[in-house]
């Protein structure tokens, strides 16, 4: 028996709204390492209560959760980075948080194009 997903002009409207802001998270990250990334994270907190009880709800809190994780990692690293001899470590971890924020925006790009809800 197949599955059908029935989206009503509501949850289409929020679902839209949620993939353009993983679009400006990921222009934001390319573009700026993120820099610019509080202002679709606003936007998140924003339109996250809109989205109860729906798949989408769960997005923004992936995208929210991405963000904060990220900048605790970029902050470690400059921990790091502050000392000399932690400079190579400082690297290894701006890089993999940069690595991991590239995959959890494409896996909630992926999920959200197939309304599948963000792995929280």
């Amino acid at each position: 028996m197949s599955q059908q997903l029935v989206l009503d002009n509501r949850l289409e409207s929020i679902k839209t709204t949620a993939w353009w802001l993983y679009v400006i998270h990921a222009v934001s990250f390319v573009f700026s390492l993120g820099a610019f990334s509080i202002i679709p994270l606003i936007l998140n907190y924003l339109q996250r209560p809109s989205s109860e009880n729906t798949f989408v709800h769960s997005h923004h809190t992936w995208m929210i959760r991405s963000f904060w994780w990220y900048v605790v990692w970029v902050v470690v690293g400059a921990a790091f980075f502050a000392t000399f001899i932690g400079i190579p470590v400082a690297w290894l971890i701006w890089i993999g948080a940069w690595l991991w924020k590239a995959y959890r925006l494409i896996t909630g790009i992926v999920r959200i194009n197939r309304n599948e809800p963000a792995p929280v």
